[in-house]
């Protein structure tokens, strides 16, 4: 019996023709696993026709997995307690989807009885990273394959055997952009964007272009630190980031452009469009700002870096994820209340407000008008103590740039 293998597949070329050709080359027999994870939103064609296409190329079976609400109530809302930007600036748009897929494509390898699973990455990029290492993390004993890495095929080798094995594909051999989408974002790459000097083109921008030149003003609110609701109104955390991506977005709010350092060690210039994921994080952190006590804020700030980190580079199933996580969750018990958020054209973000029932900011303690209810005179003692130890070593030994007293 051939050796089965279950394909994360996306229905464009490489994994079209990752099925064919590790059937011929490799004499497998493959199961395509189709993740639903919110790319949906702007698609020409159906996971029907997807499928369809799949089948073509020859894989037994193609399995479409909706996993939009997972994607949101899990992998999103972690990415939010933790506030999570690699380098400070990308939430993480493909680094969240790849170990919803990874789980996906473990539970089918299990159902289709696989002894190994594979992916259409490249030898360059992360999500080979993502794939491999989180399958092994859920799945020690299956084998990953990764047909893009052995086969030396150009883009335009690619057309020509799907081509030759009547695969109908869209794809033609002039590639222009790469692009990954999810429910968080999008992720542009490729053709004139390859040169940090130039200015990243409109034409593949979709959720940032600029519909709407009026001002638009929101309020989230959040319920121990999860976005629940746009304006008082309820929705799921799914509906919700679809909400904010188009209203948001449509100022041409969310656009990020950067040169990221990627775990294989090559620097890429990557182009976001990512309204709902820059507003929340922004909006949350702004809300922590008003109701985490301070040591835990500033240990929490301190952790968030290195969260981003360990989803960044794959290790999303790791123990030191999993320990992190408890942590963010723990800090979020008090996260909630209100953040009024204006969005102006084009593209500007401003944070005008924010409200908590669990708030430690005392209005008594902050003014300095006559409600004054801060006790300056008990500054003075607490003052000499912070600054005694400073000061007996400028004492005993000198600070560089001291004034010596005079004679």
């Amino acid at each position: 019996m051939a050796k089965r293998v279950v394909l994360a597949y996306s229905g464009g070329l490489d994994t079209s023709v990752a099925v064919r050709w590790m059937i011929e080359e490799w004499g497998v027999e493959v199961v395509c696993v189709l993740v639903n994870v919110g790319q949906d939103a702007d698609s020409s064609e159906s996971f029907d026709d997807i499928r369809a296409r799949a089948l073509a190329a020859g894989a037994l079976d193609c399995v479409l997995v909706d996993a939009r609400d997972e994607m949101a109530d899990e992998f999103c809302a972690s990415a939010i307690f933790a506030n999570a930007r690699y380098e400070g600036k990308y939430p993480l748009v493909s680094a969240l989807s790849r170990p919803v897929i990874v789980r996906h494509l473990v539970d089918q390898a299990r159902r289709f009885n696989a002894t190994a699973v594979a992916h259409g990455c490249t030898g360059k990029g992360n999500d080979q990273v993502r794939f491999e290492v989180g399958t092994h993390a859920l799945a020690p004993d299956l084998e990953v394959l990764a047909p893009a890495r052995n086969w030396g095929l150009t883009r335009a080798d690619s057309v020509d055997y799907a081509q030759k094995w009547n695969i109908p594909i869209q794809a033609t051999k002039d590639k222009i952009y790469s692009i990954d989408e999810n429910l968080w974002g999008r992720a542009v790459e490729c053709g004139a964007m390859e040169d940090p000097w130039a200015a990243p083109p409109e034409e593949p921008m979709t959720l940032t272009r600029v519909r709407n030149t009026e001002p638009v003003e929101l309020t989230i609110s959040f319920v121990e630190g999860l976005p629940v609701a746009i304006d008082q109104v309820a929705m799921p955390l799914a509906n919700l980031i679809k909400s904010l991506n188009d209203r948001a977005g449509a100022t041409g709010f969310g656009r990020l452009d950067m040169v990221e350092n990627r775990r294989v060690g090559i620097k890429s210039r990557e182009v976001y469009e990512c309204p709902a994921a820059l507003a929340i994080i922004g909006a949350h952190s702004d809300l922590e700002d008003l109701v985490l006590e301070r040591e835990v804020h500033h240990e929490k700030a301190r952790l968030e870096t290195r969260w981003a980190e360990l989803v960044y580079d794959g290790m999303w199933f790791s123990p030191l994820k999993e320990a992190l996580d408890a942590f963010m969750a723990d800090t979020q018990r008090h996260v909630t209340g209100d953040v009024r958020i204006l969005f102006q054209a084009p593209g500007m973000m401003r944070i005008v407000g924010r409200r908590s029932p669990k708030a430690l900011y005392d209005h008594g303690l902050a003014t300095y008008d006559a409600a004054d209810t801060f006790q300056h005179a008990d500054s003075e003692g607490y003052v000499k103590i912070y600054g005694l130890g400073l000061k007996t070593w400028a004492a005993r030994q000198g600070a560089k740039n001291a004034t010596p007293p005079a004679s």
